[in-house]
């Protein structure tokens, strides 16, 4: 199988073996021409998640495993409330699993939404917006809201 080292950025069979040709059936992400990983650091015992984003990005990763979890360019807004406090909205989202929708009264009424959750460490992050009941609302519907106490900033956010 072909993992994707969180250190070096590479896909390869372990952190100690070269990276092997791609095999039919394997599908990488795309990388964009302007995204130069530099060279690879010495690889460390990581985790493996299912989705990177390139490293030329700024993005949020999850704040308790480091798993990605968006791109800046997919934030919406930063002027959402979540259960425990401020969230983002974001267009899409990696690396994240969705429970059963469910209706809820949200501070801007009536919504059908699921919680979202880390593949990796299994955190609830947020929720997805599934359906809105109110027509001023419908823009919400398929985005996700991620609160950001569960989230970092990585990437050239200097």
């Amino acid at each position: 199988n072909l993992l994707r080292c969180f250190t070096c950025d590479r896909l390869c069979g372990g952190c100690t073996a070269p990276a092997p040709p791609a095999r039919q059936g394997i599908v990488l992400q795309p990388v964009m021409p302007s995204c130069d990983p530099g060279p690879a650091p010495a690889c460390l015992p990581t985790k493996t998640f299912r989705s990177y984003l390139p490293r030329c990005h700024r993005t949020y990763s999850c704040v308790h495993c480091r798993a990605h979890l968006a791109k800046h360019d997919e934030l919406i807004s930063k002027s959402f409330q979540g259960s425990h406090g401020r969230a983002y909205l974001f267009n899409s989202v990696v690396n994240v699993g969705c429970g059963p929708a469910e209706q809820r009264l949200l501070l801007t009424g009536l919504h059908s939404v699921a919680d979202i959750f880390c593949e990796s460490c299994k955190t609830t992050l947020g929720w997805k917006y599934e359906q809105a009941f109110e027509t001023s609302q419908k823009y919400k519907e398929g985005k996700y809201i991620i609160e950001m106490s569960h989230m970092v900033k990585d990437n050239g956010w200097d």
